[in-house]
């Protein structure tokens, strides 16, 4: 029996059904971080998956136990939590050879000037020219 990622957080949120209880075979399905990122985005469930977070050792069913007698019964959905992309960033990182960071870190001292000289710079021309153009 394969269960999906909703049925591990609707056990835990709201139905409070324990499904380790059915069917013991299912503990190694359980995907104790993909849980606790997932109960992250929630303020009433961050301190709960950051407990689990500092102790990623502890067995599979003591994780899925605690948070499903820790948490109250409600409706939690959070969005995936991503990192922001940054306008310009890529740009940077290709005209200047830099890694993510470096290039968010030269983001903050490039003016639209010296933004706008990197664009056409990197427009390369022709049938194909640079799909980038700069947002302002």
């Amino acid at each position: 029996m394969t269960i999906d990622l909703k049925d591990w957080l609707n056990s835990i949120n709201i139905s409070k059904e324990n499904l380790m209880d059915e069917d013991p075979g299912v503990e190694k399905e359980y995907p104790p971080f993909i849980i606790n990122k997932c109960l992250s985005g929630q303020m009433d469930s961050l301190m709960q998956s950051n407990e689990m977070n500092k102790f990623p050792n502890l067995d599979k069913r003591l994780q899925y136990d605690f948070l499903i007698n820790s948490l109250r019964k409600r409706k939690r959905f959070s969005p995936w939590l991503r990192k922001d992309s940054i306008k310009n960033i890529e740009a940077v990182r290709q005209y200047y050879g830099f890694s993510s960071e470096k290039a968010e870190q030269a983001l903050n001292i490039l003016s639209n000037e010296q933004l706008d000289y990197i664009y056409r710079k990197l427009n390369t021309g022709g049938l194909n020219p640079c799909k980038q153009t700069r947002g302002a």
